[in-house]
C-alpha cells in the first residue's frame, strides 16, 4: 500500500499536510506525540475522505528507540511511503545560559535527527521504484543566526543545508526532496517557545497558506521553497549586509533589550 508518512501531524503544520494528502486521496499514517490530537484528525479526516485509509502512531519522536518502532510498523504492514512530510518540531527562546540542556538535547533530537532518520529510511524504497516526495520544515530562521532562541536556528540551518544537499545528490531520479522555509505562522509554536515578543512585531500566517503553498512547491518538484514575498526578500537583503549587523538584528526581533 502507498501510504504518505506525516511527523507532527495532530496539530498545526503537520495537521494541514495531512488535510491536502486526504483530499488527494492519498492514505495516511500520521505520527504524534499527542495520541489525543492524533485521533481528532484522524476523525476529522474520515468524516470527510471516506475512501482512504488513515492510521496513526502515538510516538515520542525525540528518543531512537522510537523511531525504529515508527519504521518498523511501516516495514510490518508492507507500505510503501512515498510521501513523507518531517513537520515535528520545536523552539525554545531563551538566553543561552539560562537553557535548560535536556531540553535543547530534545530540541535537535526532533528537529534534526528525527528528520534526518526519515528522510534516511524511506529513501531506499523511493529510489527503488523512482517515485517519491519528501517535504522538510526548515524556517527563514535557517539562514540567519538567532541570538536567545539560537539552538533552533541552528537546527533550522541544519535541516536546510541537509535539504539542499540530498536534493542535489537526488537529481536525475523522480524522487524529490523539498526545503520549505515559512516565516511565523499561526500554530503551537509561540506557546512552546515562548516568543511572544517576537510574534508581537511581525504578523504571522495560518498554517493552512504555509501548508499549501508546500505541497504546490513539492509537486512542482521544487528543491527549495520560502514562503511569502517579505520572507525572501528579507533573507535576499542579509547577502548585502555584515553577518555582525545581521546577527544584531535578528537579536532584536527575539528580546527587547537585546
Amino acid at each position: 500500500m502507498k501510504i504518505t508518512f506525516i511527523t507532527g501531524a495532530g496539530s498545526g503544520l503537520g495537521k494541514e499536510f495531512a488535510k491536502l494528502y486526504a483530499k488527494d486521496k492519498q492514505n495516511l499514517l500520521l505520527v504524534d506525540i499527542n495520541n489525543e490530537s492524533l485521533n481528532k484528525v484522524k476523525e476529522e479526516i474520515l468524516s470527510i475522505y471516506k475512501d482512504i485509509e488513515v492510521f496513526t502512531l502515538q510516538a515520542d519522536l525525540t528518543k531512537l528507540s522510537e523511531l525504529n518502532r515508527v519504521y518498523e510498523y511501516t516495514v510490518q504492514n508492507n507500505f510503501f511511503v512515498n510521501n513523507v512530510v518531517n513537520a515535528a518540531g520545536f523552539g525554545d527562546r531563551e538566553d543561552f545560559k539560562n537553557m535548560n540542556i535536556d531540553k535543547q538535547l530534545n530540541m535537535t533530537n526532533l528537529d534534526c535527527n528525527a528528520l534526518l532518520y526519515f528522510t534516511r529510511v524511506f529513501l531506499d524504497n523511493m529510489l527503488k521504484e523512482n517515485d517519491g516526495h519528501i517535504i522538510n520544515i526548515s524556517s527563514i530562521a535557517g539562514f540567519i543566526p538567532g541570538p536567545y532562541m539560537c539552538t533552533y536556528h541552528a537546527c533550522k540551518a541544519y535541516v536546510l543545508l541537509l535539504g539542499e544537499s540530498i536534493s542535489y545528490e537526488l537529481k536525475g531520479t523522480n524522487v524529490h526532496l523539498l526545503t520549505l522555509c515559512p516565516g511565523p505562522f499561526n500554530s503551537n509554536f509561540v506557546k512552546l517557545a515562548h516568543n511572544d515578543y517576537t510574534f508581537s512585531k511581525i504578523k504571522p500566517v495560518d498554517a493552512n497558506v504555509v501548508a499549501s503553498f508546500g505541497y504546490k512547491k513539492s509537486k512542482k518538484n521544487k528543491t527549495l521553497a520560502i514562503v511569502g514575498f517579505k520572507n525572501k526578500l528579507t533573507i535576499f537583503i542579509t547577502r548585502f549586509f555584515s553577518r555582525k549587523f545581521v546577527t544584531k538584528s535578528s537579536a532584536k526581533t527575539m528580546k527587547k533589550d537585546a
